[in-house]
């Protein structure tokens, strides 16, 4: 029997299905991909905060794991809702990719008056506009390829990508600049695997679950749904293992990047636990952030 991998249909989700595939057959685990048009997928002409956080890219995939059509999912695990629809579990991840977010500029560069940044994400924007409060940002939708195709037929200074869509499906050339001070979406760079609880497969995705990127991918999940923020909020979190050390960064801004919280901590590995990321969320609630998240410029 082949194990049915749930997938969108862009280069990059192929991709990772693909890579989860692999691992899959390294433990002797047959499996075939099968296609599915997400809503995110359909619509190019909204941006994406305007679509909702409800899983506007996993839902199609979502209802396919209920309905039995597929055996697993396989995400962006940022793009995944921090709760699932009851009886679906995420049972595994593989190991992270680069989670930093970059600069793509035209391959030929244009010279214009005003500095214009592309960005889909509200999260970009704020954090954009927080270090350059007289830039223009717009809107820029699809899948890697178009995107690119746009920055290079547009009179932009340049847009932002994360860096692991880039480096998987063969762009990492295109890099300009990789922006170490804008703190990533929670999750980005992971490749999430979803199944129906109580699977007869969770013992085979347990094997390929690699769980330090699970434990980091969690912290950030947590932190993000005691925000109470979708996917597409302006909240960045991240959380990587140094050594024994689980170092955590975490910020919420408010849509015109003018205001903005952050948080910073580090606990030992062996005392570190997805928990974690409500408390440093609390902490920053106690601080202001709904009200950061409530501003009108959020809506």
């Amino acid at each position: 029997m082949k194990l049915r991998i749930g997938t969108r249909k862009s280069t990059l989700a192929l991709w990772q299905a693909h890579k989860v595939a692999e691992e899959l057959s390294s433990h002797n685990v047959e499996s075939e991909l099968v296609e599915i048009e997400s809503f995110g997928d359909k619509v190019q002409d909204i941006p994406l905060d305007k679509l909702g956080d409800k899983g506007v890219f996993t839902k199609a995939l979502d209802e396919a794991l209920l309905n039995g059509d597929i055996d697993l999912a396989v995400h962006s695990l940022k793009d995944v809702p921090t709760v699932l629809p009851e009886g679906l579990k995420l049972m595994a991840v593989l190991e992270r990719g680069n989670p930093m977010d970059v600069l793509v500029q035209p391959v030929q560069p244009q010279k214009t008056e005003k500095k214009i940044i592309a960005t889909g994400s509200i999260r970009r924007k704020a954090f954009w506009l927080n270090r350059f409060p007289n830039d223009e940002v717009v809107g820029l939708r699809g899948n890697v390829p178009t995107r690119l195709r746009k920055v290079d037929s547009n009179e932009w200074h340049g847009a932002v990508f994360a860096s692991a869509g880039l480096e998987r499906i063969g762009y990492d050339d295109r890099i300009s600049e990789v922006l170490e001070w804008m703190i990533p979406a929670p999750s980005q760079g992971i490749v999430g695997i979803v199944c129906k609880e109580g699977s007869e497969f969770e013992s085979v995705l347990e094997k390929i679950d690699h769980r330090e990127t699970h434990l980091c991918g969690a912290i950030e999940r947590a932190f993000l749904n005691e925000l109470e923020a979708g996917c597409s909020s302006p909240v960045g979190a991240h959380a990587e293992v140094k050594k024994n050390l689980l170092c955590f960064k975490g910020a919420v801004l408010s849509l015109d990047g003018r205001e903005r919280l952050d948080i910073e901590r580090s606990v030992s590995l062996g005392d570190a636990h997805a928990e974690l990321g409500r408390e440093w969320a609390l902490i920053l609630k106690q601080e202001g952030a709904e009200k950061l998240l409530e501003h009108p410029e959020n809506e």
